[in-house]
């Protein structure tokens, strides 16, 4: 892409270099893999038994109201879980050493509601490149309605969406099945963006069209033809994406959108002040990190400063290179954002959105 602003090259203390040896000698001094090993393949497992046993139960039993609805939560956690932990790395070629089987794991994407190509254009190209730069990373972009930075416009509304926000986050994964795919597509084509092979815009359409019939078969048409009430049907649909979407978004948000982060603006020459990897530095923060159950579960994302300077790199590592980058940012003199709770997290975050709703946007 060369519509986007360009990075620094000026790194006085080096600090990308230090640490990228740093950390190749971690892999090699312990002979290990940069890819996903046993570990990841038995949380493989685990999440995808979160995310199917309960379809088959509901497609298979009659059941009360309650578990029927409770079910579809469950569905909805592993949904997020899958998202997190297989999806997440395949799509970033982190999942294995072997090409086939990243794009088996990346393929997920299909049954969580998504598409391959534009969660890899969106996420891999323009949020990871452009991290926190409004105009250029879409996940700061929520319409008019939410305000994720000062350069945003400022509407009196704002001044509520600390409260409002987190009723909205759940709708994430419920706009990619019915609208932002088709939009997202059109938009990428248009401007000609891919993440690796460029394939026709023929072959894109009809992936996503052929995608989407089976998505909606698998979690609508079927449990229609196995018996359960259409509006049973479609509020266990609703359920469980509200569900996932509000998982994925507030983990997304607690990492980005916080008060100790910020969003860089080009200079005049469209130049971004600091060098790539330091610019991950002061757009991301890292929350929970020694919480066993959110390293778990979120795939990593809680350690979203690795993820984001070593994107390649399993998400199962992250643990163990954070104390490399922390060690390496603190003898730079350079930020290593983290919260050590995810409760003090999201305090920030909503905090952040508050102060947001009350500021004017920068001229």
């Amino acid at each position: 892409m060369n519509t986007g602003p360009t990075f620094s090259r000026n790194d006085s203390m080096k600090f990308f270099r230090t640490l990228n040896t740093r950390v190749n000698n971690y892999f090699k001094e312990n002979n290990i893999e940069k890819t996903g090993n046993w570990k990841l393949h038995v949380k493989t497992i685990i999440m995808f038994s979160i995310f199917l046993t309960p379809y088959f139960f509901l497609i298979a039993m009659d059941m009360p109201f309650w578990v029927y609805l409770l079910l579809n939560i469950v569905i909805g956690i592993g949904m997020a879980g899958v998202g997190m932990n297989v999806m997440h790395d395949g799509n970033h070629g982190a999942y294995s050493s072997k090409s086939w089987v990243n794009k088996l794991m990346g393929g997920s994407m299909y049954i969580l509601a998504g598409n391959v190509y534009n969660w890899q254009v969106q996420h891999n190209v323009l949020h990871h490149t452009y991290t926190n730069i409004l105009g250029h990373d879409e996940d700061l972009e929520a319409g008019r309605i939410l305000r994720f930075s000062k350069q945003a416009k400022w509407y009196s509304f704002h001044k509520f969406q600390h409260y409002y926000s987190i009723f909205l986050y759940g709708l994430l994964t419920f706009n990619w099945a019915l609208t932002t795919d088709f939009i997202q597509m059109k938009r990428y084509l248009k401007r000609n963006l891919s993440y690796g092979e460029f394939k026709s815009p023929v072959i894109r359409w009809t992936t996503l069209i052929i995608t989407k019939i089976i998505y909606f078969s698998i979690w609508l048409v079927i449990p229609m033809i196995m018996g359960i009430t259409w509006w049973k049907v479609i509020l266990g649909f609703i359920v469980m994406h509200y569900t996932a979407g509000l998982i994925l978004s507030v983990v997304f948000q607690l990492a980005h959108v916080v008060t100790e982060t910020i969003n860089p603006i080009p200079n005049e020459e469209g130049e971004i002040e600091n060098t790539w990897a330091i610019h991950q530095l002061y757009t991301t923060a890292n929350f929970a990190p020694k919480n066993w159950l959110v390293n778990f579960y979120t795939g990593g994302l809680n350690h979203q400063i690795e993820h984001h300077i070593f994107p390649n790199i399993s998400h199962i590592h992250y643990s163990k290179i954070g104390e490399i980058v922390k060690q390496t940012a603190k003898e730079c003199n350079l930020p290593y954002y983290e919260f050590e709770t995810t409760r003090a997290a999201i305090l920030s975050h909503f905090s952040h959105l508050k102060n947001l709703g009350k500021q004017p946007q920068l001229t």
